[in-house]
């Protein structure tokens, strides 16, 4: 039997909100190298099936993975073992989304010092159409403790030593 979770709560949920521009999908899409022409050209889009510029898949992506980061790093040290994801609609250029995470179950890996958790997560427009589902495995690990610079020490590293 599994030892009952020591860091995250089952049933925990967590969500964020961002709204979408032309400029950002424009922008993340050359970031992330994606130049596919419905994520930059307003005039390709347009005759496209969308009828109008579309986020990269990565972008929405992207978010709901640092939603992960940001929510755990909060009280905790964080590491994500496996997303998986599913696009299931366009994210369009002016659409506003919802990111959600909802720890379903965790508990204590003593070899890992943390705890094993597997999320559920969810994108929903403002439309309430759901546009990607995702599955997570996340290690919540407590934060380390920092001690004190000791004299002749600058925190976190010894004077004249290696690190």
């Amino acid at each position: 039997m599994n030892a009952p979770p020591r860091v995250v709560t089952i049933g925990e949920t967590f969500s964020s909100t961002l709204a979408l521009s032309a400029a950002s999908v424009k922008s993340f899409a050359t970031l992330v190298n994606d130049l596919n022409p419905l994520h930059h050209d307003d005039a390709y889009a347009a005759h496209s099936r969308f009828g109008g510029l579309i986020a990269s898949g990565t972008q929405p992506s992207a978010h709901l993975m640092a939603l992960v980061a940001t929510h755990f790093s909060q009280y905790a040290q964080p590491l994500g073992l496996e997303f998986d994801i599913k696009l299931t609609q366009a994210v369009r250029s002016d659409d506003t989304l919802t990111f959600t995470w909802h720890v379903r179950s965790a508990f204590w890996k003593p070899s890992l010092n943390g705890d094993l958790a597997q999320l559920d997560g969810q994108v929903v427009n403002q439309r309430g159409e759901t546009v990607l589902r995702a599955r997570a495995t996340v290690l919540v690990m407590p934060k380390p403790v920092s001690r004190p610079a000791r004299n002749g020490e600058r925190e976190g590293k010894r004077e004249g030593g290696a690190q």
